[in-house]
């Protein structure tokens, strides 16, 4: 599968995210943050900008739901065009039941895990799962500082997933950038979001080369 990088759309300018999207041609997904400002204090896009953008971007879009009671709101993010859905494991009611939902319904379905939620309760829901999200922040917010003391879970995660067997992808987000990228692919991810390191820089498509080679290089290492 390879490493990919999937810039959060959070840092970009939601005033034209035609143009956004086309700025960063080089991504592998466009990670697109729903937030209600009840299971996280901040309020985002919806369904409605998501099957907008699904319309005119090129890249697949990678719908993470920070919200309460995605059992009820997600398929109609896979409905909207999103082609996976990431809905956080603290606040599904029956997380077994709408990952095979949203795989019925035709995209990956993944699992997200606040930082400090452990791994190992959920070790066997990896076979409903396409990937799963470390937050390596507490969701809410864009622009924050990486948290180390997420690494070994990555590290978990990843010997869970490799004796589990199959591809499933293990994504982590929050504080990504050429600081840490090499960190985090090192513990074990293969999948990057990464918000103002992508959208701040000067040629955000070079960015996106430069985070997939020190991720890469890192992932040869191992």
């Amino acid at each position: 599968m390879g490493i990919q990088i999937s810039p959060s759309m959070l840092s970009s300018d939601f005033a034209n995210l035609e143009a956004e999207a086309a700025r960063i041609a080089g991504a592998d997904w466009l990670h697109v943050d729903v937030m209600d400002n009840h299971f996280v204090p901040n309020l985002t896009l919806g369904a409605p900008v998501i099957e907008a953008l699904a319309k005119v971007a090129k890249q697949p879009i990678d719908a993470h739901l920070m919200i309460e009671n995605p059992d009820q709101w997600a398929p109609s993010f896979v409905e909207a065009g999103a082609g996976s859905v990431t809905f956080h494991v603290e606040a599904a009611a029956a997380p077994v039941r709408l990952a095979r939902e949203i795989r019925a319904l035709g995209a990956r379905a993944s699992m997200a895990l606040k930082p400090a939620t452990p791994i190992e309760p959920y070790r066997d829901m990896l076979g409903e799962l396409d990937m799963v999200l470390i937050m390596t922040v507490e969701p809410g917010f864009g622009g924050q500082s990486f948290l180390d003391l997420c690494l070994p879970k990555i590290e978990r995660t990843r010997t869970l997933i490799e004796r589990h067997g199959g591809e499933i992808w293990l994504q982590v987000d929050g504080g990504v950038s050429v600081d840490t990228i090499e960190r985090c692919a090192a513990a074990g991810a293969d999948v990057f979001v990464a918000g103002s390191a992508v959208f701040g820089a000067d040629d955000p498509d070079a960015m996106i080369s430069t985070l997939r080679d020190l991720a890469s290089a890192q992932d040869v290492d191992e």
